[in-house]
């Protein structure tokens, strides 16, 4: 018997490693088949955007929601609805700090004070500052019946001071979330008519905020006058008392209600005029996804 084995020694090894060789074939060319009820794990693709986004709102009654009958927020919770469903968020955390009333250096004292809003910043990965409305009536009700232009040039030179300072502020706390600053708009021909320069003021008020906000990094400027002053359609204008004069337009018009306008007092957006507003704000956001959007943006 051993003498045959050594006999076979040969024949045997070439048998084997024949065998092992085609065992080797097989096993590269054969592709392994895919277990009927997988691997029990789920291979998710992995993405490079967020998946839950934090939106802080600061500023006044525009960002408190005033004359939102839904008493939700006004544009603040319309526009994190549209942000999740625009990239199909799993969620938007919204921190709304607006206060009615509040001018900016009133919401300057807030930011410096307030321990809940300074995380809310820190946090953020986009932020909304809705200011100048309030800082523009101090002047109006300052000496209402003795303005002119020029009675708005100090004034504008002091507000640009405070929200510079504000801007400062935020990023104190957030060096690099997106600051998108909302505009004014002008309600005030409805109260007084015969500051027929109003429009301008308001141009100027705008255009001096937007100064500001140019000069800091990564931060928007959201003009919405045109939205709002005339109404939904363009339904109500600014009737001036040359208007009134030349016969184009008539005192009745004065008494026509703005539809974009809060009816109780004429003077804050009501429903249609914060989808207005939330429109112009997602539009922007949606210009710059790319400073909150992909993950590492903060």
């Amino acid at each position: 018997m051993k003498l045959l084995f050594k006999r076979n020694w040969p024949s045997f090894t070439l048998f084997f490693i024949t065998m092992i060789g085609i065992f080797l074939l097989l096993v590269v060319a054969i592709p392994k088949a895919k277990p009927i009820l997988g691997t029990g794990t789920m291979q998710v693709a992995k993405t490079e955007t967020k998946e839950v986004l934090h939106y802080t709102a600061i500023g006044d009654s525009l960002t408190e929601g005033i004359g939102d009958l839904t008493n939700s927020g006004g544009f603040v919770p319309l526009v994190a609805k549209d942000l999740q469903e625009e990239y199909h968020l799993n969620g938007v955390q919204t921190d709304n700090f607006g206060k009615n009333g509040d001018r900016s250096d009133q919401i300057l004292k807030r930011i410096k004070k307030n321990k809940e809003i300074q995380g809310g910043l820190a946090s953020a990965d986009i932020i909304t500052l809705t200011v100048g409305g309030n800082d523009l009536m101090k002047v109006i009700k300052g000496d209402v019946f003795r303005l002119t232009k020029n009675s708005f040039e100090r004034p504008l030179k002091n507000y640009q001071k405070e929200v510079e300072k504000v801007l400062t502020e935020i990023r104190n706390y957030n060096a690099e979330a997106p600051i998108y600053v909302l505009g004014i708009y002008n309600p005030f021909y409805l109260y007084f008519p015969d500051i027929t320069e109003m429009q301008e003021i308001v141009d100027n008020w705008n255009n001096g905020t937007e100064e500001i906000v140019k000069a800091e990094k990564n931060a928007y400027f959201i003009p919405i006058n045109d939205l709002l002053y005339k109404g939904a359609g363009d339904e109500v204008g600014i009737v001036s008392s040359e208007d009134l004069a030349s016969g184009t337009a008539s005192s009745s018009e004065l008494d026509i209600k703005n539809n974009a306008l809060y009816e109780e007092d004429h003077f804050h957006p009501n429903n249609l005029g914060y989808q207005l507003m939330a429109s112009a704000v997602r539009d922007e956001m949606v210009k710059t996804q790319d400073k909150w959007l992909k993950k590492g943006s903060e």
